[in-house]
């Protein structure tokens, strides 16, 4: 990293130094000196995201008088942020936050665990339920008997269907967003879309402003696509985004994208509300950022009572600066590889345009097979099932977790598919690697972070339930254990695991 692209004020950085816990001394033990303590605050606040990478940190007399310290002892912490590879420094360019050379870093997304494997390692790694039936099966056999037409066609579609194009637009409309279907794009699931308008909006080198932590398979994508990913820090526990970071992002890097899920974010399970959608589409518009907004979790709302805010793209009415991304793949079946884009009409006909060079097209028969659920009403209670299976895992995975692991943190999500458990200051890359030596199968922190940050969380998915979610936390306990222990002990995989 050669140069910062944020910047984090004296204030801010002050404020989040104080709201660190600080953990109880033992018997005997000496407090480390002052500037010893400040580097290590800093070093942590990276680590967990909370201060981004390459972030521009402030002059050492600012931070010197926000901190009530002296400028020797702010000049010494960074000094040994330096040494130790998370501060680096540039005459005229101030100094930014790194993560060492040899610190574990995001590479890939997970991907899913091969069925064969399924019988002795317990697989968190996807957020991803079974297919909700009977309505798979039904869904399939109402696109079979609409198929004969279709099959008389060249059967490319490079826009979608007509049919699901028109339903899809119904379906914004209804929610209080008119829409043509002019305005919709069929694509190959929310990544086939995502990876579009990447393309079409972000060549290489471009900024794409992404929230952090972030889902992990989008970033890989956009750091295969060549562009430079600005973190933008989420809001402590559930409450969404931080506006006035957002507003600094936008401002100071003018990203050409920024990518979002406003609805149980994946991975902390966040709920923006609608001031903070109502801002954050003002902010992009002033900077000139189209804002990307994935709603594949909209309809995975868990608890009874929750109040969903009104959708990002209702805030921009001139279709100008938010493109919506939806799926099927979460709230109906991951195997179901149908997504769409809602955008202006000018930015579809430019989509579909650029898709002559890419897939051509989405598979007719699942087309068929959604719309046959959306125009039937089979989508509601298919979604319904969906909630259920979520509501019973959560709770599970939950009280599990709870027992096995009780210095454990994490907030509870009233929706989504995802839990974000910090984990009592182990590392998360480590937890992972010991896992698969005890049979779970659990993504790392820094996944889902940009340049190695988040090592101290793991996402816990609901995709297990009853004994099988008990086992889960049996297993990351032993992996824990062998985490403290530095991977001494057994570290047996069970053969077979029957839930």
């Amino acid at each position: 990293m050669t140069q910062w692209t944020s910047a984090v004020g004296a204030a801010q950085l002050a404020r989040l130094l104080n709201s660190q816990q600080e953990r109880p001394a033992g018997p005997g033990t000496r407090r480390p000196p002052a500037y010893r303590a400040l580097a290590d605050g800093i070093r942590l606040l990276v680590l967990e995201g909370r201060v981004p990478v390459a972030a521009r940190l402030p002059a050492e007399r600012e931070l010197a008088l926000s901190l009530s310290v002296s400028r020797t002892t702010v000049a010494a912490a960074y000094e040994a942020l330096r040494s130790e590879g998370f501060l680096e420094s540039r005459r005229g360019a101030g100094s930014w936050t790194a993560v060492p050379a040899g610190n574990p870093l995001p590479a890939r997304g997970l991907e899913p665990l091969p069925p064969e494997a399924l019988g002795s390692m317990i697989d968190l790694g996807c957020a991803a339920l079974p297919a909700p039936e009977p309505w798979l099966t039904r869904a399939v056999q109402g696109a079979l008997e609409e198929l004969p037409p279709y099959a008389h066609t060249h059967g490319d579609y490079p826009a979608g269907l007509p049919a699901l194009r028109s339903m899809l637009a119904e379906r914004y409309t209804a929610r209080g967003i008119p829409t043509m279907p002019e305005q919709i794009m069929v694509t190959t699931g929310a990544m086939g879309a995502i990876d579009a308008i990447c393309h079409l909006f972000a060549g290489r080198g471009e900024r794409i402003a992404v929230e952090s932590p972030s889902y992990a398979n989008i970033l890989q994508l956009m750091r295969e696509a060549g562009a430079r990913l600005v973190p933008v820090a989420m809001a402590e526990g559930l409450a969404g985004w931080d506006m006035d970071r957002w507003r600094q992002v936008l401002r100071d890097s003018a990203p050409r994208l920024a990518y979002v899920v406003a609805d149980f974010h994946n991975p902390t399970g966040a709920l923006a509300d609608e001031d903070q959608r109502r801002v954050l589409v003002d902010a992009a518009r002033s900077a000139g950022t189209v804002l990307v907004v994935d709603e594949t979790m909209s309809e995975l709302h868990l608890d009874d009572g929750v109040h969903m805010p009104r959708p990002v793209s209702s805030f921009d009415p001139a279709g100008s600066t938010v493109i919506t991304v939806g799926s099927a793949s979460k709230a109906f079946w991951a195997g179901m590889r149908i997504g769409w884009v809602r955008a202006a009409p000018d930015v579809i006909r430019s989509l579909v345009s650029a898709r002559a060079y890419a897939d051509l097209g989405t598979p007719v028969l699942e087309q068929l097979a959604v719309n046959w659920l959306l125009s039937t009403g089979g989508w509601e209670q298919a979604v319904e099932i969906r909630r259920t299976q979520a509501r019973e895992n959560r709770d599970d995975l939950v009280a599990a977790v709870r027992r096995q692991l009780p210095e454990w943190d994490f907030s509870v999500p009233r929706g989504g598919l995802t839990l974000w458990v910090r984990t009592g200051g182990l590392s998360g890359s480590r937890l992972a690697e010991m896992g698969e030596r005890v049979g779970v199968r659990v993504p790392s922190g820094p996944r889902f972070g940009v340049d190695g940050a988040f090592e101290g969380y793991v996402r816990l998915p609901f995709t297990v339930g009853g004994a099988v979610a008990e086992e889960a936390a049996v297993r990351l306990a032993a992996a824990a254990r062998l985490v403290e222990t530095g991977g001494s002990g057994g570290s047996e995989v069970p053969r077979t695991f029957v839930a």
